[in-house]
């Protein structure tokens, strides 16, 4: 220590103060920040008001409303849990919603070309030929 109040520093080999000295050490610190949890609760929501197939759509705001709790609480391995679970049963809904949308129109198209084909006055039909 310098009585007189002044510090010196002389660097060594090329470092500065407080660096090791020899060579140059880049040291990578690592910090691992965890994003919090999901709850999904708006995607639970559009589910349960533009489907709701089997109550899935309740059944995934329930859980969403759950993970959401846990999130609050500071329990985040509960919250991931419930906020998976909210994920995979609005997956499931999403996909038999689309499910009955496709069969919907595949049945209404079928059913409408048929009715067009019976009320055809141009088609010739092979049970009445001759006007019975």
């Amino acid at each position: 220590m310098n009585p007189s109040g002044h510090h010196e520093a002389f660097p060594l080999q090329g470092g500065y103060p407080g660096q090791p000295a020899g060579p140059s050490v880049v040291q990578h610190t690592v910090v691992n920040i965890r994003e919090p949890p999901k709850d999904h609760i708006i995607w639970s929501i559009c589910t349960l008001f533009y489907g709701n197939p089997f109550c899935l759509g309740l059944a995934a705001l329930i859980y969403s409303v759950k993970a959401r709790d846990r999130k609050m609480v500071g329990d985040l391995d509960g919250a991931r849990d419930y906020g998976t679970t909210a994920c995979r049963i609005n997956t499931a809904a999403v996909i038999l919603i689309c499910l009955i949308v496709i069969v919907t129109i595949i049945s209404v198209s079928v059913s409408a070309a048929q009715a067009a084909a019976a009320y055809n006055p141009y088609s010739y039909n092979y049970n009445n030929r001759y006007g019975k």
